[in-house]
């Protein structure tokens, strides 16, 4: 599998464009499908060709959109058998949003969204940014080798786990690709907690994924995070001897090309996601006999 290089500095105008594509296209699957706990109704996921929404009831159809990073392409398919696509080039937000709109109208398929970007400083209405418009299709085709790479390495990770557990399953309001374990015990209420933290957090947590890195880190990285904290998380011991404990986000890291350059990548991505799970789960006082493999 390929790790490859993806310097955030070198595509960092293309990832907040394509960050935004991802959210138009979030959000018709949100528009579309049912709540399940914990927002699970909202990802999208990785695919053979990209990232796609999976099946989306729409009336009597269906319907699916996929992210092509081999072919450059938006697709969306219909169960009436229709297909459509537009292609994916350096084009502003505004356009995009209007011309998937109009993918769908000619689809018979009409959604409507809330046309506001979540989860990012300052947000502009997708049909009025003009701002962000940058598409390079080699460092997109990159991001989409390295979130293949992770979700291998994580569905595995995933598997060893026989309590609840969320899907490998990548968020497009912030941008990251993650996969939860649970305690199976209700987590105190978060003071001042809005309707989507609550419903997010409502239970014991252990949370890993990868992001790449825009915000105040600069660079792409894994992450691992228990929520709630125990006592003592951030002295815990950790594997391999890269990952550390971020103060400044208060969970634990791995900067990306430590991973992708150690002597075997996957299994320093594995070693990472045990040890901070480990950690958590310990000092948690979580049932582990009765939650893993």
């Amino acid at each position: 599998m390929t790790w490859p290089s993806l310097p955030l500095e070198e595509w960092k105008d293309t990832c907040a464009t394509l960050h935004m594509w991802t959210q138009v296209v979030g959000k018709i699957r949100l528009a579309q499908t049912p709540l399940v706990n914990h927002w699970w109704n909202v990802p999208l996921y990785v695919s053979a060709r990209g990232l796609t929404t999976t099946a989306m009831p729409h009336g009597d159809k269906f319907f699916e959109m996929e992210f092509d990073f081999i072919e450059h392409q938006l697709v969306t398919k219909s169960s009436a058998g229709k297909i459509a696509f537009i292609r994916l080039e350096p084009m502003s937000v505004a356009t995009f949003y209007a011309k998937t709109m109009e993918m769908l109208r000619h689809l018979g398929l009409e959604v409507h969204i809330w046309k506001m970007p979540v989860e990012i400083p300052d947000p502009i209405p997708f049909d009025q940014d003009d701002q962000h418009k940058s598409y390079d299709p080699e460092y997109a085709r990159r991001c989409w080798e390295v979130l293949r790479a992770s979700y291998k390495v994580m569905e595995e990770f995933r598997g060893r786990f026989i309590g609840k557990s969320s899907p490998v399953h990548f968020f497009w309001g912030s941008f990251d690709l993650a996969v939860t374990r649970f305690s199976g015990r209700p987590a105190p209420p978060r003071p001042d907690a809005d309707a989507i933290t609550r419903e997010a957090y409502s239970h014991e947590v252990i949370s890993h994924g990868w992001w790449p890195g825009h915000g105040p880190l600069g660079k792409p990285a894994f992450y691992s995070y228990t929520a709630p904290a125990p006592e003592g998380l951030n002295a815990a011991a950790l594997r391999p001897n890269k990952a550390f404990w971020s103060n400044d986000l208060s969970e634990f890291l791995m900067y990306y090309d430590d991973v992708r350059t150690a002597p075997n990548a996957d299994e320093a991505l594995m070693e990472f996601l045990e040890s901070t799970y480990e950690a958590g789960a310990n000092l948690a006082k979580w049932d582990r006999a009765s939650l893993e493999r």
